[in-house]
């Protein structure tokens, strides 16, 4: 049985396009953020501090120690965006936003934030799921759906094989395949979808999955 989610009272969805290096996160997140109304995208790559990508440059993966202050810096970019967007909204048309854990019936007002991180724990993704883990349920600003690039360790050596100007060093795949906890889909607010087709009709199949989900879930 699945996990209920927390229902936020904005009508604010953020979207982590998530996986391994090599998995095409970055392109599909730019994608499905094109494909969601030209929503506000984030590239976590791009909010790593200079330690963390000369450490991965020299082959060395990353520990707790260095991800945990990168990760807060993602949270805070994601609930930076959020807060933007909810500037000006006219809240008259959420007829959601005054009954905590209420199902919406319209999607019309939904609003999103796509981010491209690794998310390779659970932890991780918990820690990223709010904007303040000890902010109140009625002050949230979002919920959060992970979607997980699932794509062969074949394919995925032979794309950082041929990527060109990107800090990540190859060696380092092995390291993050072991440290990888792919999402359980029956526990957390999160979908599998298979990323080994052409970047467009993946991106595509995960704009049909997320907004389904979404709409199924009450998200």
């Amino acid at each position: 049985m699945r996990v209920q989610e927390s229902y936020s009272v904005y009508p604010i969805r953020a979207i982590i396009v998530m996986g391994v290096s090599g998995c095409g996160k970055s392109t599909v997140g730019r994608l499905l953020a094109q494909r969601l109304g030209h929503a506000p995208y984030i590239d976590a790559d791009a909010l790593h501090p200079t330690s963390n990508v000369e450490k991965m440059a020299r082959g060395e993966p990353l520990a707790d120690k260095d991800r945990w202050p990168w990760l807060s810096r993602v949270r805070e970019e994601i609930g930076k965006a959020a807060h933007e967007l909810l500037e000006g909204y006219d809240f008259s048309l959420c007829s959601a936003r005054t009954i905590v854990g209420s199902r919406e019936s319209s999607t019309s007002q939904r609003m999103y934030v796509v981010c491209a991180c690794s998310s390779l724990k659970r932890s991780y993704r918990e820690f990223l799921s709010r904007s303040d883990p000890d902010m109140p349920l009625e002050q949230l600003t979002h919920d959060t759906v992970f979607v997980y690039l699932d794509v062969s360790k074949t394919e995925l050596l032979r794309r950082l094989d041929t990527r060109i100007d990107h800090f990540f060093n190859p060696v380092l795949l092995d390291s993050q395949l072991e440290t990888l906890e792919p999402p359980d889909t029956t526990r957390e607010a999160a979908i599998n979808v298979y990323g080994e087709g052409p970047t467009e009709s993946v991106a595509e199949d995960v704009y049909h999955r997320v907004t389904n989900y979404i709409a199924k879930n009450s998200l």
